[in-house]
């Protein structure tokens, strides 16, 4: 008769709320999804559609080619243009060659685009608040000519920052950045120039706001926190900031329940687990799963905020 097996050690998962897809990157996807369906394919997806390895890999096999420039896509096959957004140029270029595209950029996104536009109409000297070379801002600083934004990364840089006119100046932010640090590079730029101008609604998007707040729910509850993220996305690498900031020594970013590694949890008894905006929920429930073949595991679901948001699509793709 075989030995009865151990009673496996109990473990409490604590389930950040909200987590996973945003209304932008949900948009995205179905932008390329729904081109597939009516174009057919191959449709060309210039840069990461959303920075997610399983995104991308599910992409491709439906019949994406992503690329990271124009010039290596057929004019004869649709473009989608990233969430990130793309440079004045991109779009510019693909009417040139009579090419049928696709912008999968997120309205938040483009709002930022419009205010620098608008500061820009104004005169105004402008200051981007974000990571150097992230497609976003890269995206950003391109709606305007060169030399025209100054990108300030730390606040180190908005105390050097030297404008021609600290009277006359603008500044706007990446939609993904933490909020913590860039609320500290804000109140630095404030102090030297009390008239700078603001966005007229914080450019930070909601739902990077939301799950960092969602961390901070979790992370004060728990041992260990996962992050359910691709290490170039931006808002999934600053989960786990949040989360260390916090106080959570053991937070950890990882692409799937393959890169987890149990070491992490010993002696722990509450983890807490999200998703970055652009990962799938199928990834959490993956890590869930995972967990629960080692241990006795009960997962409570910790809201702070529910979202309602949603973005249409372009018409071409809703139109019969």
């Amino acid at each position: 008769m075989s030995e009865p097996s151990p009673a496996r050690r109990p473990l409490k998962v604590l389930l950040a709320t909200p987590r996973g897809f945003c209304a932008g990157v949900d948009r995205a996807i179905q932008i390329v999804e729904r081109t597939i369906e009516k174009y057919g394919a191959p449709v060309y997806v210039r840069h990461e559609i959303v920075h997610n390895r399983h995104v991308v890999d599910r992409l491709k096999a439906l019949g994406a080619i992503f690329v990271e420039e124009l010039d290596e896509c057929p004019t004869d096959r649709p473009v989608v243009f990233s969430a990130h957004g793309v440079p004045k140029s991109v779009p510019a270029d693909a009417r040139s060659r009579n090419m049928l595209y696709l912008d999968a950029t997120c309205p938040l996104v483009s709002k930022v685009h419009v205010e620098a536009q608008r500061h820009y109409d104004a005169g105004m000297e402008i200051v981007l608040i974000g990571h150097a070379g992230h497609p976003e801002v890269v995206g950003t600083m391109g709606q305007l000519p060169e030399g025209a934004v100054t990108l300030i990364e730390t606040v180190e840089d908005a105390r050097a920052f030297t404008p021609k006119d600290a009277t006359n100046v603008a500044f706007a932010t990446q939609t993904t950045l933490s909020v913590d640090d860039t609320a500290a590079i804000v109140a630095a730029l404030r102090e030297r120039f009390p008239e700078i101008s603001a966005p007229h609604k914080e450019d930070i998007c909601y739902a990077t706001t939301n799950r960092q707040e969602a961390v901070k729910s979790v992370a004060a509850r728990s041992d260990v926190l996962l992050v359910l993220g691709s290490a170039n996305s931006s808002n999934s690498v600053r989960l786990v900031e949040v989360a260390k900031r916090e106080g959570v020594a053991q937070a950890h970013l990882i692409d799937d329940a393959s890169f987890l590694d149990l070491a992490w949890i010993e002696g722990a008894q509450t983890v807490g687990v999200t998703a970055g905006a652009s990962a799938p929920e199928v990834l959490v429930q993956g890590v869930i799963d995972a967990l629960s073949a080692v241990f006795d595991v009960t997962v409570e679901e910790v809201d702070a905020v529910r979202e309602t948001v949603s973005f249409k699509l372009p018409r071409v793709l809703v139109e019969g």
